[in-house]
């Protein structure tokens, strides 16, 4: 992913509202399940870190990232940006 397409997705990511959150659980297969789910009918989600949550949001990002294929988009403060394109559900055209 370029630069330029990852300024793309954070400017599309900022209007976005969670879609979910990590709790004092961490990162469940559950979770995990859950974020794929949410993949199946958005290629952009948002999830948010609630404080009693005390692993790094980073490590959270990248660990998520890796186990849906998906790509870290940001991650600033507790709020995780991941983006995954779809094959069948294109809606977000990446700028070259």
């Amino acid at each position: 992913m370029t630069s330029k397409q990852r300024a793309y997705l954070m400017h599309l990511a900022s209007d976005l509202d969670p879609v979910l959150q990590i709790g004092k659980g961490s990162v469940t297969p559950e979770f995990v399940e859950a974020v794929s789910e949410a993949f199946n009918t958005k290629e952009l989600i948002k999830i948010s870190v609630l404080n009693n949550c005390l692993d790094d949001p980073r490590e959270l990002a990248q660990t998520i990232a890796g186990r849906t294929r998906s790509q870290v988009v940001q991650v600033i403060g507790k709020k995780i940006v991941l983006y995954k394109e779809s094959k069948d559900h294109k809606k977000i055209m990446l700028p070259m």
